[in-house]
């Protein structure tokens, strides 16, 4: 299953809200929340989880948007982008403290709002890891490869990766019923796959040994693909099994 990343528009204009949520949805993206007031937003992440907060810092009512990322982030891992007509050098600095992943300045052109996000996703997606106790503090993103498709960026859930095969500098990922073309080596996919689920038997192939279906003496199988399993992955991949 894929699916558009998600964002949450948080803009007390509601005409601008309404217009910036057509543009995004034209551009592939999916709008899963318009918010006028920052006090709305950290219940709203609690029950429904944007990929990306875009965030107006002049917001009407009792906290800004500065003052909005604050709580968010002391509770959840979520990238932020900031649209703003007041870019003196107090405002920019009150928001560069919250580290957000882009300051986009109004009015804005579409292609610059496109590629913030685009860049956004591609940073995100590329950080460390977190496994273990750090469990808490992975980003959002984390529980998703994305992918483009076409002219859009696809959210494909970690849980439905099969597995992934490497080809040349390049790198297939798998799911029950599509397959992926993704820039980056086996390698450094990896480094980002939670440890818990994926593993390396094969030079060429990545694994999610919790979609197993049958453990040969030099191979497994997943959805009906035969995979080779190394002589040092077997012993390993034994192990693992036992612990799921």
């Amino acid at each position: 299953m894929d699916y558009p990343v998600k964002i949450l528009i948080v803009e007390d204009e509601m005409v601008i809200g309404a217009n910036l949520s057509m543009q995004l949805t034209k551009m592939g993206f999916e709008v899963c929340g318009l918010l006028p007031k920052g006090e709305d937003v950290l219940p709203f992440i609690r029950n429904t989880r944007p990929d990306i907060l875009l965030l107006d810092i002049q917001l009407k009512g009792k906290l800004d948007g500065i003052e909005t990322a604050q709580l968010v982030q002391a509770e959840f891992n979520v990238p932020i982008i900031y649209l703003t007509s007041n870019t003196d050098k107090a405002h920019f600095g009150r928001a560069k403290t919250t580290r957000p992943r882009a300051f986009i300045s109004k009015p804005y052109k579409n292609i610059d709002l496109q590629r913030a996000i685009e860049l956004t996703v591609a940073a995100v997606s590329n950080e460390p890891r977190f496994n273990g106790d750090d469990a808490q503090h992975q980003f959002v993103l984390t529980d998703k490869v994305f992918v483009r498709k076409r002219d859009t960026l696809m959210a494909v859930a970690i849980k439905d990766i099969r597995y992934l095969e490497a080809d040349r500098n390049y790198s297939k990922l798998f799911t029950l019923d599509r397959h992926y073309l993704l820039v980056g080596t086996l390698k450094s996919l990896e480094e980002k796959l939670p440890l818990q689920y994926f593993m390396r038997v094969h030079r060429s192939y990545i694994i999610n040994i919790s979609k197993i279906d049958e453990v040969g003496h030099t191979h497994v199988s997943i959805s009906g693909k035969i995979i080779p399993v190394s002589k040092e992955a077997k012993d390993k991949l034994l192990k693992r099994l036992q612990t799921l």
